[in-house]
């Protein structure tokens, strides 16, 4: 598989990967072998990296998550042969179909589409409010979390315990239920998964909702989405169950535990979809099992905005096609009722995290704004052949992590842009300690001495930090040429750009530096340098707070989501 170029240390302890793309593209096809594996869906993998994870999509991204996805079915399909000869325990249990429900026809008139659409706007409407809880409690988390450990761990404990009084004491408030006449399984189901438990009821009776809390959440969504169990479910029981996974499964995320938002916005998303299923399901001909099925589907358009991908992860966890137009209906009316609302819970767990993910779009009022109106700060460059010592202290006194490199008299006849060096590569030429002597060019290529893995970029283990490196007082006065190590040919723009469509090209082309070239010649060969955060609008709308009245934000942050979404 050629998701990327890897090298390998000789101690083995640390990954190599030969670009920023090659990496993007490892965690572009890993996220999408995530969503194979985990659901078993390797079509619903590949639209879920295409949709969600990657920003910048290609051809050959395309087929290498593809391949990626299909030996993830094909090995996954070897082990699950293995474990059904019964040598993994409950793990050999089920199939490629996680849920399926094909054993009901499903057959759909145009007066089922109320009840449908009624399902899928309020789903849009629990799944923002799922997210703004979600915010709030992570808010909450990273307060306590940043106290250190014991924090963590006793947060973790609180909450565990209180899920488990929720989930040994809630089942008492249900009533006992007498055991179906026509059940296909055996009732109640002791000691085993089922959708009758027995929790301290008589014989030939079950608890409803002892039997939703008591099983695994694969064996209870499969239980939901079950045909022609309209009558083994009370609506008080799918309502205290509905609530409490709604609640339990946003104060789970976040801890120092394993937990997840696909699977518990899928079980209450279920548990929702039987409730209105119960409540208005006898103005439909659906099944209570199908309302659950489009319940998922209305509470992750809600919750996560994604269409197509989880459109096939549905399909595929059910494997049933006939449900395609109403899954397609129920996505598309919850995504747009919940983007009025607020962002998807992905967007909202970057920006909790402070990462600077450039949207697909730049806002408008980046349109009246040239490059120029937001370069700060002094610009540090470096010369062709610099002395080893103000490049540590440059590297000692900012973060930065690309220089420009200028060529200044003797080397040219004016100050001239030769290109860009990383800080990566600066630490590895202070590291080999490769110094001349003068400040004058080298007759020998200083390239030569290093490899290929010298400048690699490593995926885990311990970077090289300026702190690391000991330098004595006499190579502090020597010098580096820079002109082997530099890239000749950067991305460059003029000043008078548009910051609007800087932006494009720097996400379009997956940059990381852009270098901002003055307009006349009698200046500086370079003004400044833009990164991410550069382009990021609490940045942009600090440096000019009028846009915050602008008439073109007004106009962007106006729109309706239904104008939005066409």
């Amino acid at each position: 598989m050629h998701c990327c170029s890897i090298i390998i240390t000789a101690c083995g302890k640390s990954w190599s990967f030969g670009t920023h793309r090659d990496r993007r593209d490892l965690v572009t096809c890993g996220a999408g072998a995530g969503i194979a594996g985990a659901f078993r869906a390797p079509v619903a993998g590949v639209l879920f990296a295409l949709e969600t994870v990657s920003s910048r999509w290609r051809s050959a991204l395309l087929w290498r998550a593809f391949f990626t996805t299909a030996v993830v079915a094909v090995v996954l399909r070897a082990l699950i042969d293995i474990c059904k000869r019964g040598r993994c325990g409950l793990f050999g249990k089920g199939g490629l179909i996680m849920f399926d429900v094909t054993s009901g026809y499903v057959n759909y008139h145009v007066i089922d589409l109320p009840p449908v659409i009624t399902l899928a706007v309020f789903g849009g409407v629990l799944g923002s409010l799922y997210n703004f809880f979600l915010d709030k409690v992570l808010r909450l988390y990273n307060v306590i979390n940043e106290k250190g450990r014991t924090y963590r761990l006793l947060l973790a404990a609180t909450v565990s315990v209180c899920t488990s009084c929720c989930l040994f004491g809630l089942p008492w408030l249900a009533a006992c239920k007498p055991c179906p006449a026509d059940s296909r399984e055996a009732c109640p189901s002791i000691g085993r998964s089922g959708n009758f438990k027995k929790f301290q009821c008589p014989m030939h009776n079950y608890n409803d909702l002892a039997s939703l809390f008591f099983n695994t959440n694969d064996d209870t969504i499969r239980n939901l989405y079950s045909n022609g169990t309209d009558h083994e479910f009370h609506i008080t029981s799918i309502l205290v169950f509905f609530i409490a996974s709604y609640f339990l499964g946003i104060f789970s995320y976040g801890l120092a535990l394993p937990s997840g938002l696909f699977v518990p916005v899928i079980l209450t998303g279920a548990a929702y979809g039987r409730l209105v299923g119960m409540l208005i399901g006898s103005q439909s001909t659906l099944d209570h099992g199908l309302f659950a099925v489009l319940g998922s589907a209305a509470l992750l358009g809600g919750s996560m905005r994604m269409t197509v991908s989880v459109c096939v992860v549905i399909l595929e966890l059910t494997n049933n096609l006939l449900m395609l137009p109403l899954v397609m209906l129920v996505l598309i009316i919850s995504k747009t009722v919940a983007d009025a609302f607020n962002a998807n819970v992905y967007d909202l767990l970057v920006k909790l995290k402070g990462f600077p993910f450039l949207e697909g779009h730049a806002e408008p009022y980046m349109r009246q704004l040239s490059v120029s109106d937001v370069v700060t700060g002094p610009l540090q460059t470096f010369n062709g052949i610099e002395k080893v010592g103000r490049i540590v202290d440059t590297l000692k006194a900012t973060g930065h992590n690309g220089f420009p490199v200028v060529d200044e008299p003797p080397f040219s006849d004016t100050p001239l842009l030769y290109g860009l060096v990383l800080r990566s590569h600066l630490l590895v030429l202070l590291r080999k300690k490769e110094f001349i002597s003068s400040s004058t060019a080298s007759a020998s290529d200083a390239s030569k001495h290093f490899s290929p893995e010298d400048f690699a970029k490593r995926g885990s283990g311990k970077h090289d930090r300026i702190e690391d490196i000991e330098l004595t007082a006499e190579e502090l006065e020597m010098f580096v040429d820079l002109h082997p190590f530099t890239n000749t040919s950067p991305y460059t723009v003029v000043e008078t750009m548009s910051l609007a469509k800087a932006l494009i090209l720097f996400r379009e082309v997956g940059l990381r530096h852009l270098l901002v070239l003055p307009k006349t010649s009698k200046r500086a060969p370079v003004v400044g340098i833009l990164t991410r955060h550069d382009f990021m609008p609490e940045h942009v709308l600090g440096l000019h707070p009028y846009l915050f009245k602008s008439r073109w934000k007004k106009v962007r942050f106006g729109k309706t989501a239904f104008s939005n979404f066409f």
